[in-house]
């Protein structure tokens, strides 16, 4: 992973097959509830994620779950710009049982998606810890079990940092929500 991600075009060639098929299902996950019609699939997510992930950055990764956190970060980036991209209204309201559901994510409105960035932005600035865990579960996949153990803590710390961090973003929505109607 690092001699990919120093710029070694054998090391990435050989390190795509080995990360592929979990990114590419996070990605699919991502657009599972997309309109018909939209312009990015899966693929265009992972191979955009991955170009950022083994280019020019020359920073080594600490290991696979620091590569995981990178690919999703990435993914989440991709996904913010196409939403400010096409800025189309439609979709419904997220409920408190839909953050963690990239599928009503990836089906909701523009603004929302917006919404949920700036919402994710606040919780990163407050709490960094239940927010590597938002990023791993929510943009790369992970399971809780499965992101407790790419950022070495207890699944437990981490089932708690994913309740805590749902309802914080709850709340965040439900009051961007509020001021979008007023």
């Amino acid at each position: 992973m690092n001699a990919a991600a120093e710029g070694d075009r054998a090391a990435a060639d050989a390190l795509l097959p080995l990360v592929y098929d979990q990114l590419r299902r996070a990605a699919e996950l991502r657009l599972a509830g997309e309109r018909d019609g939209h312009t990015l699939s899966a693929t265009a997510i992972v191979h955009e994620a991955y170009m950022k992930l083994v280019g020019p950055r020359r920073v080594p990764w600490a290991g696979r779950g620091q590569f995981y956190a990178a690919a999703a970060e990435a993914m989440r980036r991709i996904l913010i710009d196409h939403a400010r991209a096409r800025r189309v209204r439609g979709g419904g309201t997220l409920r408190l049982e839909d953050i963690g559901d990239v599928g009503a994510l990836a089906a909701a409105d523009s603004e929302q998606i917006l919404a949920v960035d700036a919402a994710f932005a606040r919780l990163e600035a407050d709490d960094p810890e239940a927010a590597a865990v938002v990023r791993l579960r929510f943009f790369a996949g992970l399971s809780v079990d499965q992101a407790a153990e790419a950022l070495g803590i207890s699944p437990r710390t981490a089932a708690r940092l994913w309740g805590y961090a749902r309802a914080v973003l709850f709340r965040e929505l439900t009051e961007h929500d509020g001021e979008g109607q007023a």
